[in-house]
């Protein structure tokens, strides 16, 4: 029985992220890794809709499956290898599930793999869109698709992730434990000036007559943030056509929650990123539809949805795949299929608008049911256009 349209309106119209450099071949040579927990089924369901995609836009990939995680681990002892690096480098992007098994110490893979890849392929743009699809997902009142539209840039190689940490007196009473929080001008200039280009690409929000960039840090008590506060002040003269704001991050977090729509693109640091971003998702609808690209402009980047394996869902069809489906959009929009990506955008968007897609919690959909439903709908939308 056909559902009646949820009450409301669509989207606004949408805003393209900035591709790369387009790419001379319609071949993209894409690595997937599913890793652990529900990654294969999300990972899989992408495919899906990226077989449909390809299809109707008329490029194609060459897929190479990435076997690393935590059953690679316990057969082989192997993490991820350098020959993995060096092959991925050859790549044109990476499709990457999620990475955690509780057989495993926490942190072992995590760190080898989805920080080695951050790291040694120099993936210093974490881009976390923050965008609602329909108010009814939204936990907050009133606020509605129009309010509710941020792009996040999260500094990706520096910061307490930066690796420097040790211990001593492990394991007694007088035991210390040390993590250093690691800036440098150069990493700190690039994502920021990264953030005001992409303002620009992006446009004004609508009622607005600029585009707008908000540094959030906490350089009042984390004083060696300070660099971050001149470089952006330098940066920005750059860019007189981009307005500029600052936000703490514990007074960020809260005017998240009370009026998110004055942000637009917002940069910041990697822990502080990592933490505001997951209250971004459930402002959306939750992890389920929380993606995210791992990005170094022009080369070779990694697209993952930011939900973490979840290990009691693996193998029950129960997790939603659309933070993996949108993250494999933005892996489109990476190589130079704006088109495709924001074709893709616009079709979940539909699929939630309507009520077909009529929850993201697990278990409400099966996670192939929801990669069939985008893959179909492509197809028709293509169909209806011949």
């Amino acid at each position: 029985m056909e559902q009646e349209p949820r009450p409301g309106i669509l989207p606004p119209p949408l805003r393209s992220f900035p591709a790369a450099q387009p790419l001379m071949s319609k071949v993209y040579d894409i690595g997937i890794l599913p890793g652990d927990g529900i990654g294969d089924e999300v990972v899989s369901e992408a495919q899906k809709v990226l077989d449909a995609i390809q299809s109707i836009y008329g490029f194609q990939t060459r897929r190479e499956h990435l076997p690393y995680g935590a059953e690679h681990y316990l057969k082989t002892g192997e993490t991820m290898p350098d020959a993995a690096f060096d092959r991925i480098r050859q790549m044109h992007a990476v499709l990457f599930g999620a990475i955690g098994d509780p057989r495993i110490e926490v942190g072992k893979l995590e760190f080898a793999i989805i920080a080695g890849m951050r790291h040694r392929l120099d993936l210093y743009v974490n881009l976390r869109p923050v965008k609602l699809y329909h108010e009814s997902l939204c936990p907050l009142k009133g606020k509605k698709p129009a309010d509710i539209d941020i792009l996040f840039l999260r500094e990706n190689t520096e910061d307490a992730y930066a690796g420097v940490y040790g211990h001593t007196k492990k394991g007694t009473e007088h035991e210390i434990a040390l993590q250093q929080m690691v800036y440098t001008r150069r990493g700190t200039e690039r994502i920021v000036r990264h953030a005001f280009e992409l303002a620009l690409r992006r446009g004004p929000k609508p009622g607005r007559p600029k585009p707008m960039v908000t540094l959030i840090d906490k350089a009042n008590a984390v004083r060696a943030q300070d660099l971050g506060t001149r470089t952006f002040a330098e940066v920005a003269r750059d860019y007189p056509g981009v307005d500029t704001d600052h936000a703490y991050i514990d007074a960020a977090c809260m005017w998240m929650v009370k009026n998110p729509e004055w942000f637009d693109v917002a940069v910041t640091t990697n822990l502080f990123g990592d933490i505001i971003t997951d209250l971004g998702a459930m402002l959306i609808g939750g992890m389920g539809i929380a993606a995210s690209g791992n990005i170094h402009p022009g080369k070779v980047s990694m697209f993952e949805g930011i939900h973490g394996s979840a290990p009691k869902y693996k193998g029950t069809d129960k997790a939603s795949p659309l933070a993996t489906i949108l993250s494999m959009g933005l892996l489109l929009d990476h190589v130079g299929e704006a088109e495709a990506y924001q074709e893709l955008e616009a079709t979940v968007a539909n699929l939630i608008q309507t009520g077909r897609i009529r929850s993201l919690r697990a278990g409400d959909h099966r996670c192939s049911e929801i990669g069939t439903m985008v893959r179909d709908e492509l197809l028709e939308r293509a169909r209806q256009r011949r």
